[in-house]
């Protein structure tokens, strides 16, 4: 199954966000441990080194954390396209209809963030983190 993870939930994870992270961190575990194929989309990941270099004052630490996360997550390129098909998209956050453009154009299954509303109008399906656990439990039993 592929999934694309949003960068709130990458954060929630990395900063143990309350009361988010055990959540976050179920998911990048899944992912860590293969039993999921994990996406981030690469116009996110300046946004996660920002936020993570703010919290870590240290470009050195911020960059490790960046080539662990590289480790188990895929990063899938936001393209052209994306962004102009973006501007048409029923997502009304154009943020996150870039996203969704990334991930319909790549085949992902799943959306997982925990930020729904915006994403109602997703041509992908959607799903909070502590959901998707509950999928993937169901679906190995």
């Amino acid at each position: 199954m592929n999934i694309i993870v949003d960068p709130c939930v990458i954060i929630d994870a990395l900063q143990q966000r309350e009361p988010f992270a055990k959540d976050a961190q179920a998911i990048c575990l899944a992912v860590a441990k293969d039993e999921v194929a994990g996406f981030i989309p690469a116009k996110s990941v300046a946004d996660i080194y920002y936020i993570m270099h703010r919290s870590l004052h240290s470009d050195e630490e911020t960059r490790k954390l960046l080539k662990k996360l590289f480790m188990s997550f895929g990063i899938l390129d936001t393209t052209a396209l994306d962004c102009r098909n973006a501007l048409t998209s029923p997502v009304s956050d154009f943020e996150d209809a870039i996203l969704t453009e990334t991930a319909y154009r790549n085949g992902v299954e799943y959306i997982v963030t925990r930020n729904m509303r915006d994403f109602t109008r997703s041509v992908i399906p959607v799903i909070a983190p502590r959901e998707f656990m509950e999928l993937m439990a169901k679906s190995t039993n």
